[in-house]
């Protein structure tokens, strides 16, 4: 089999009919660039997304949850041990929200070699007071470095500087819905009320904004201490740890294994976040879907072109075959013709996917829930590029084949004796 020649051959078949081979080829080209657009503007939101949530949240958080009492004093007597025991209004047991012993627990997790970073927090319920109206209200109080370090904090502050909650005594960073109720600027002193009823004065020294507004209306920032000053607590008290991972994957085993490790309440990322990463999944899984619907679509108008140059090939078929070529060389010819249509196509399909998805990244995309981002996010993962190369020459090969197949099957004796 002389390769050349049957190359030279398939190529002159092609350009016969170029008209025919360009439509196809634009198919194809279509279908990779909307396909490679698809995906990456799709998995870039999915990324955006993940940054607002995920990325903000701890891949293991300890924490002590207030429930009720397992064991109950009627369980304890002998008389009715072994029984079904049914006790109604069952009440918390009273334990406290500190997590006890935290600087061991922290100083066990710096050790831990699959622990990335670790961002202590107090978790305070609080009333802001405005006027003669008390607002619901949560402060977090953090280590600003640690989580700014973790979870990129600063992204969100839309004025002022998350390091002021350090260095001033007394200072808050007002959720922006929150800050926009309350009508507070920064520098501006505001009166918040402690869950125990006591009045406590801060400094507004920041906005923070989520891009959740439900979130930004009731949620607000202080250092640890000054936390721990207005709940009246220790320098030890802690009511949070969150633990970031160098691998989310692990995040369950991790979090079973501290919970029976620390005794205290552990909850991983995944079991927190479960209906959001349904949601990144379907909408991946949508946009691979209508990819590949292109590019099928593609392959059917190419295995109808095909078609007809076989129809209208007839008798250079016969020839060819009656000069010695047997029917596999034959099938070979029209499969790399659809081969050469899906490279041809693909690789085009490519380049203007790319150049569609730099348009699209470069448009602004301004909103007031998101402020750090400008213009519509866009993923550049090589895997779409791949999978859409990959995609484009199965595709044309098997819109190729069966044509081919049948072209392979035609009798040289019956086109010429036709003639």
């Amino acid at each position: 089999m002389n390769k050349i020649l049957i190359a030279s051959i398939a190529r002159a078949l092609m350009l016969a009919r170029w008209k025919q081979t360009l439509v196809a080829a634009i198919g194809v080209t279509f279908s990779i660039t909307m396909f490679v657009t698809l995906l990456s503007f799709m998995n870039g939101l999915n990324d955006m997304l993940d940054s607002l949530i995920l990325n903000r949240t701890p891949h293991i958080r300890l924490y002590n949850e207030v429930k009720p009492t397992k064991i109950q004093p009627i369980d304890k007597d002998k008389n009715y041990q072994g029984s079904y025991n049914f006790v109604e209004s069952i009440k918390p047991n009273g334990g406290r929200l500190e997590i006890y012993n935290n600087a061991s627990i922290i100083n066990d997790l710096k050790e831990d070699k699959r622990v990335l970073g670790i961002a202590p927090r107090i978790t305070a319920q609080v009333f802001y007071n405005v006027g003669t109206i008390d607002l619901t209200g949560v402060i977090n109080g953090i280590d600003p470095e640690a989580e700014n370090r973790l979870y990129s904090f600063s992204d969100n502050i839309v004025s002022g500087n998350y390091l002021d909650l350090k260095t001033i005594p007394n200072s808050i960073i007002l959720g922006k819905a929150a800050a926009d109720k309350m009508l507070a600027e920064i520098g501006d002193v505001i009166q918040i009320t402690t869950a125990k009823g006591e009045q406590v004065q801060l400094k507004v020294v920041g906005y923070y904004q989520s891009g959740l507004q439900e979130i930004d209306k009731v949620q607000s920032y202080c250092s640890i201490a000054t936390t721990q000053k207005l709940l009246g607590k220790t320098n030890s008290y802690i009511t949070d740890i969150q633990v970031k991972l160098h691998d989310l994957n692990k995040a369950p085993e991790i979090a079973e294994e501290y919970r029976k490790l620390f005794d205290v309440d552990a909850i991983d990322i995944q079991t927190a976040n479960a209906q959001f990463e349904t949601g990144s999944s379907i909408r991946s899984l949508i946009s691979y879907a209508v990819g590949i619907t292109l590019l099928i679509v593609a392959g059917f108008g190419i295995y109808n072109i095909l078609n007809m140059m076989i129809f209208e090939k007839m008798d250079s078929i016969a020839i060819l075959k009656a000069t010695g070529f047997s029917g596999r060389e034959v099938k070979i010819i029209f499969i790399l013709i659809g081969i050469f249509i899906g490279l041809f196509g693909g690789f085009f399909g490519l380049i203007f996917g790319f150049s569609l998805s730099v348009v699209i990244d470069n448009l602004p995309f301004n909103t007031p829930a998101i402020p750090n981002v400008t213009t519509f996010p866009i993923s550049y993962d090589p895997k779409y590029y791949f999978i859409g190369t990959i995609f484009s020459v199965l595709t044309t090969y098997f819109a190729a084949f069966f044509p081919a197949k049948k072209a392979s099957k035609i009798d040289p004796v019956v086109i010429i004796r036709g003639k």
